[in-house]
């Protein structure tokens, strides 16, 4: 199964403005009120400049200098005050909203089918959860109320400049449309630059997290200057895409500075010509001046800001992509909830497949009741383990169902399924922290009196004991300050601690010595008492007691039958069995 790739068109506008402005829509509505305060306030000074020149220099009237100083002096500390407010309402709101937005991405992603992250690497969606939803602060931040606050800057400032001279505005906004026009088309370049930058960044992520997790094969294989290369090659995918971005975003800004400089060179030369003609007053020139100032800088501003905003959309539309991929019970059938399991699981006539045109099980069809045991033999590759991994319900049949007490598996939702379920896989999974923290990780409120119980059962305590800080030993990540053998028997300590009613053991004694695959067989007999169990093995020796035996070659069950019977039979169990004997 591959990722969905659907292009949702507006979806991160609409997203934008349905759960991430209006639900803050007071919050947003004060920031503007703040930023209007604040810019109204910065447009005092130059409307006063006016009658400073021609009223307080030329006419000497200096009582009116000190209302103007006076006046000056409170919109400069509203000036300061609203943007401390803004600051520290938006920004810190933002900063929330990121955090919200990566928790939910990150229960989204953790509930998708678990055949996209067979699909996928973990780097990739570590960058989605992590950076794409980083740009939404210019959304709820000061981005926003800033573009809304020039506009209205730019507008007002207009108006006083029409009021001064009609002619030299005009001249002012040819240079100042050239620069709009410019700036929209840069934009629209650079929302799918920002897109792919995401997706490079994600490709390179993931790569750098799999050879962290995999340094010990890098260095065994002398792999670090390959390993190098790949690296630097994809952060130099990063790096021309910034190229071309910056190269875009600075291109507009140089061509603004020109044009915007050009605007100020006709308002020169036009103004001087009418102060000279006696058409146009000192004071009215200094203040068109600066009201020109206050027209271009949120222009400016604008274009900035735009920039941003493109870069926030682009990473919402990646966001947007990543909550529209259905997860595991978003299927419609699945309204059920699974009642306390009495273990009797039946397969009828199940297919399924990876890839369209390379069946992986064909046909499978059988039945374990309450508390057997049921034990998956072949070759590598034959299917073994995405067969329990349909039992696990990780996986979903092509066609045929899996059945539970006669209860069809795909109309079950997976959490009432799952919290009955126990699982020990291959890969015997670990997270950093301490053995007594990754065996809670089964049943968070157990009691200490448990958690010991289920370390002696799995003979954890025989090795833990030697630690000094025991069960609260830290083991690292993927508990790799464990060998092989001891990390599995934590694995079915964690087991034993959610005393599951199916349980699904997955290579449970691959990686344990002779002496520690019996302590944990011991373990296993017991652990297995009342549960429906699903054992995978290379080594036929530990299942020799097993209920049901289902030998399967090539995605079909080509034998059944009890350990006796098989070697009876002298088929494909026998010869199998045959050859370990032999090693």
């Amino acid at each position: 199964m591959s990722k969905p790739r659907t292009r949702i068109s507006g979806a991160s506008l609409r997203h934008a403005f349905r759960d991430i402005i209006w639900p803050r829509r007071r919050l947003i509505a004060l920031g503007l009120v703040l930023i209007l305060l604040n810019r109204l306030a910065g447009l005092v000074l130059p409307a006063s400049t006016k009658y400073l020149v021609d009223n307080v220099i030329v006419d000497g009237n200096l009582p009116l200098m000190y209302q103007i100083l006076g006046l000056v002096g409170a919109s400069v500390a509203v000036q300061a005050a609203s943007s401390f407010a803004l600051t520290l309402l938006l920004s810190v709101e933002a900063q929330h909203l990121i955090a919200q937005l990566r928790g939910q991405v990150q229960r989204h992603v953790l509930g998708l089918p678990v055949r996209l992250f067979d699909n996928a690497k973990s780097g990739e969606l570590v960058s989605r959860i992590m950076d794409d939803v980083e740009g939404v602060r210019n959304l709820v931040g000061t981005g926003l109320v800033q573009l809304v606050g020039g506009i209205v800057t730019a507008v007002v400032a207009l108006a006083f400049l029409v009021r001064i001279n009609v002619t030299m505005t005009a001249l002012a906004l040819v240079p100042l449309g050239a620069f709009a026009l410019v700036s929209a088309r840069a934009f629209r370049k650079l929302r799918p630059a920002f897109r792919e930058r995401g997706q490079i960044r994600a490709d390179v992520t993931g790569r750098l997290t799999e050879a962290l997790g995999g340094i010990r094969i890098i260095k065994g294989f002398h792999a670090v200057q390959q390993e190098g290369e790949i690296f630097e090659a994809g952060v130099m995918r990063i790096f021309d895409n910034v190229k071309s971005t910056l190269t875009t975003s600075s291109g507009v800004t140089s061509l603004g500075t020109f044009l915007l400089g050009s605007a100020g060179v006709l308002v020169m030369g036009y103004g001087g010509r009418l102060i000279l003609l006696e058409q146009l007053t000192l004071g009215d020139l200094f203040s068109f001046t600066l009201f020109l100032g206050f027209l271009i800088a949120p222009i400016v501003q604008m274009a900035n800001i735009g920039t941003q905003m493109t870069e926030a959309f682009a990473g919402l539309d990646r966001t947007a992509e990543v909550l529209s991929w259905p997860r595991e019970d978003d299927d419609p059938r699945r309204t059920r909830s699974m009642p306390t399991i009495e273990g009797h699981v039946v397969f009828e006539d199940v297919d399924f497949r990876y890839e369209d045109d390379k069946p992986v099980l064909r046909g499978i069809s059988f039945e374990a009741r309450p508390g057997d045991v049921v034990a998956l033999v072949g070759s590598s590759g034959s299917g073994k383990s995405t067969l329990a991994g349909l039992a696990a319900t990780f996986l979903s049949p092509d066609t045929g169902r899996v059945v539970v007490d006669g209860v069809d598996l795909s109309e079950v939702r997976l959490d009432s399924y799952r919290r009955q379920l126990g699982l020990v896989l291959q890969n015997d999974f670990l997270f950093d922290g301490t053995i007594r923290e990754n065996l809670l990780f089964a049943r968070a409120d157990a009691t200490t009196e448990a958690v010991e119980a289920a370390a002696r059962q799995a003979h954890v305590t025989e090795f833990t004991d030697r630690f000094p800080r025991g069960l609260d030993t830290v083991i690292g990540e993927r508990g790799v300050k464990l060998s092989g053998g001891q990390r599995q028997r934590v694995t079915i300590a964690r087991a034993i601690l959610a005393d599951p009613r199916i349980l699904i053991l997955d290579e449970a004694t691959s990686s344990l010595d002779t002496e520690s695959e019996a302590l944990i067989q011991a373990s296993l007999q017991e652990l297995l008492q009342g549960r429906t169990t699903f054992v995978i093995a290379h080594r036929l020796s530990t299942i020799q007691r097993a209920d049901k035996i289902l030998v399967i070659e090539a995605g079909r069950i080509v034998e059944r039958g009890r350990h006796e019977d098989l070697i009876a039979r002298e088929g494909r169990y026998h010869q199998l069995y045959t050859v370990q004997a032999r090693i």
